[in-house]
């Protein structure tokens, strides 16, 4: 029978039969547990959400991943037992230690927004931005080998204007058929019909949108295929891209390692106009200005080859007072951040570049010319 654990919940407020903890993981991603209980203070349920990434070989083998994870959380079972079970599943951008502190953060009621940002946080992120950065640079020729070696079978295209539930099922449809050796390597740049709010994989629309406004505003709420963060855009004012291509493409690389070099082609085509771009984190791209764009990444090992799907949204224009009032951002989640704004985070393209949205799309084409 399995035991459940009874605990004080919701800061012990009479009651109370939800709670939900959040943790952000220095330098890496937020984790955020949600716990049901019943009248007595036993915990009967929780889920995990976030905007992490999970490495495993289907969406069946992540689900039982997932599922473990939380089970142990009930059960108190060790975290780090389980991820030891799943040797060929892998957690991105957090930990057992990120989850365990999400988790007793809803039980006990801890306020997470009195979590704030210290001086040892900066450094170690800087320090991050250093090592990426000089990994980036000993690896350079292998990343421009590997791309002049797919851009003789790759496909560019730039596609049609599509709604936001069409962007979902393509990105998944054309990633899966390259695995399967239907397609060949594609790059694809988006168009959008329709505004829309993408959530991560793993992401709760409840607790990241508010739908209320969204619904008001006309924006389409849809999740995608890939972990991360909510993407807030508007039909020209983002710049979103594709890739489509063999697993050989990453051969011998490392999750980490794969977002920079297929994100490689685009930094070098952004320092071609004159940008100070590097890669920040685990999947975000920025400038010294702010933060351009992030990316997400899943593999299809499904047959044959196998393919990876790597997808980029970038910001060319935002209209941050509408970000603000359709999308929640926990303060958690800039706890580790040298600011305390998600709309001072991001620094668009336009005002970066001064170009228009189209001559910076043709630009990015002529690169693959």
């Amino acid at each position: 029978m399995q035991a459940h654990r009874r605990v004080c919940y919701g800061g012990g407020v009479s009651g109370t039969k939800i709670s939900r903890g959040e943790y952000k993981t220095p330098g890496g991603k937020l984790v955020a547990v949600t716990v049901s209980f019943d009248s007595d203070g036993t915990v009967q349920s929780c889920q995990l959400y976030g905007d992490f990434f999970v490495d495993a070989p289907d969406d069946a083998a992540s689900e039982q991943y997932l599922q473990a994870l939380t089970k142990a959380l009930i059960t108190g079972q060790s975290l780090q037992s389980i991820i030891d079970e799943y040797p060929n599943c892998q957690l991105i951008g957090t930990d057992a230690a990120a989850i365990a502190t999400a988790f007793a953060r809803a039980v006990s009621g801890t306020d997470i927004y009195k979590v704030s940002t210290t001086n040892s946080n900066i450094a170690d992120i800087k320090q991050l931005h250093t090592t990426i950065s000089a990994a980036q640079d000993a690896a350079a020729h292998d990343y421009a080998e590997r791309w002049e070696s797919l851009k003789r079978n790759l496909i560019v295209l730039h596609d049609h204007p599509r709604t936001p539930a069409e962007q979902m099922q393509i990105d998944e449809t054309w990633a899966r058929e390259v695995a399967m050796g239907k397609r060949s390597p594609t790059l694809r740049i988006w168009e959008w019909a329709e505004p829309a709010v993408v959530i991560g994989r793993f992401q709760s629309a409840p607790d990241e949108v508010n739908l209320d406004v969204a619904e008001r505003l006309g924006f389409d709420v849809v999740r995608r295929c890939t972990g991360g963060g909510a993407m807030f855009i508007e039909p020209g004012n983002t710049i979103t891209y594709s890739l489509y291509v063999p697993l050989e493409f990453v051969q011998n690389m490392s999750i980490e390692e794969s977002y920079r070099l297929c994100d490689w082609w685009l930094v070098e085509a952004l320092h071609e106009l004159g940008l100070d771009v590097r890669f920040s984190g685990l999947n975000d791209i920025a400038s010294q200005y702010g933060k351009i764009g992030g990316a997400a990444q899943r593999r299809f090992p499904v047959t044959r080859a196998g393919a990876v799907l790597h997808h980029v949204t970038m910001a060319y224009d935002i209209d941050a007072a509408k970000m603000g009032q359709v999308l929640n951002t926990s303060r958690e989640k800039l706890s580790d951040k040298a600011v305390k704004s998600a709309k001072k985070r991001v620094d668009p393209l336009k005002s970066q570049t001064g170009l228009s949205r189209e001559q910076i799309i043709d630009h990015l084409l002529h690169w693959f010319a």
